[in-house]
């Protein structure tokens, strides 16, 4: 049982060494990695992405059904998330799949929700995170898996991850002004 409650973080820390290794081998696909094929290196990027996402949805279901909950994992755990998310962006933005002000504005908005989270904090106010949070984590997960795999319309997913991202982040200012 002391295993479990230690799995949840065991799996934010390898979510972060994952998202590393993917930010690398994206960096290095011309070089280190040039041995291997784009098909491969897509399917493997992809994977190791995919096998990254999963370990958020692993450590959360862990942490709340065997009460694993810890004050590492809710400060590292939305940390890691974030690296994931922005590690694939910037690896996709040296390869040219996306433009570069996409990651921007992502990264904008989790920095400005952020900081409205640590206001709300101070204040007291409680903005709980919704379901339109969740679906643009979902969306932004989608897209970029789309990306790794250079999926033909993977830019209309990216089109709706932008979308949930910006009004999420609308969404979450006003309710905090209205709290």
């Amino acid at each position: 049982m002391k295993v479990l409650k230690l799995l949840p973080n065991f799996l934010t820390i390898l979510r972060i060494v994952l998202s590393l290794f993917l930010l690398f081998l994206l960096l290095n696909t011309r070089t280190y990695f040039s041995f291997l094929t784009p098909f491969q290196t897509n399917m493997i990027s992809s994977l190791v992405f995919l096998f990254a996402a999963l370990t958020d949805l692993l450590d959360g279901y862990i942490a709340r059904s065997y009460k694993a909950k810890s004050r590492f994992g809710e400060i590292f755990d939305p940390l890691a998330d974030k690296i994931l998310i922005l590690s694939a962006f910037l690896g996709l933005v040296y390869l040219d799949r996306v433009n570069a002000w996409i990651p921007f504005v992502i990264l904008g908005r989790e920095f400005f929700i952020s900081g409205l989270r640590v206001l709300a904090a101070n204040e007291k106010k409680d903005i709980p995170v919704n379901a339109l949070g969740k679906y643009k984590t979902v969306s932004q997960v989608v897209a970029i898996g789309a990306l790794l795999a250079n999926l033909t319309y993977s830019y209309v997913l990216v089109a709706i991850a932008v979308f949930l991202t910006l009004y999420s982040g609308i969404d979450y200012t006003i309710k905090y002004y209205k709290s």
